[in-house]
């Protein structure tokens, strides 16, 4: 499987393409950082990620997108930021038909490292050794962008396959209803005897016009 793995950001954006399957080794195709002026306009600076990440994507044809996902912090316009670049490379997958998947940064290191808390050091250091590198990948957001791709290779591979499996049953089922089985109580007839026993019963008055049978002929309601 091919990951494009992006960390995002406005200033530097991460990214990493790798190759691998779980349990097996794995391999470093590009990584790279993808940088705009901070005095530029905004616009201006997501129409530049906008066509370098297609570049991205053309070159490398991945099979998944991973994304680190996006959390608030004192730093809005930081935040803001990470968001615009976020939902550029989310559409483009999309247009593309390929599965996006969003990681924590925890859960990278811990996928990476064993350890949920490891500083960028460690992590860095696991993603030199994981991909036989010679030299640990510099800046910090491309060593980033490698890690979240690895954690996707390891964990987001097995949920993409369960959810193509879950959008496949729903497809075969989809013209069945819900495509989830009733509960039949244990010893109930089959169904083709309890649909014979409903269409042969007396069809039932409305509701609330049933009245018990008067004891005497002529007798009058009270």
């Amino acid at each position: 499987m091919r990951v494009l793995a992006v960390d995002p950001g406005l200033t530097r954006c991460g990214v990493g393409v790798v190759d691998g399957v779980p349990g097996r080794k794995l391999s470093l195709v590009e990584v790279g950082v993808i940088r705009t002026p901070a005095g530029d306009p905004t616009p201006k600076r997501l129409v530049a990620v906008e066509d370098e990440m297609r570049q991205w994507f053309a070159r490398h044809r991945p099979e998944a997108v991973a994304i680190e996902r996006v959390f608030a912090d004192t730093n809005v316009s930081t935040v803001m930021g990470t968001a615009q670049v976020t939902g550029i490379v989310m559409i483009m997958a999309e247009r593309l038909g390929l599965p996006v998947t969003l990681h924590t940064p925890t859960e990278v290191k811990a996928a990476v490292s064993g350890s949920g808390r490891a500083d960028k050091a460690q992590v860095t250091t696991m993603v030199t050794r994981l991909l036989g590198l010679d030299s640990a990948p510099k800046p910090a957001d491309a060593a980033d962008a490698l890690a979240l791709a690895i954690c996707h290779v390891w964990r987001g591979g097995t949920q993409n396959r369960l959810e193509e499996a879950r959008l496949e049953v729903l497809a075969r089922t989809g013209s069945r209803g819900s495509g989830i089985p009733r509960r039949v109580p244990p010893g109930a007839a089959p169904p083709a005897q309890r649909l014979r026993a409903a269409t042969s019963q007396p069809p039932r008055n409305r509701v609330g016009t049933d009245r018990p049978p008067s004891p005497h002929p002529g007798a009058q309601p009270r």
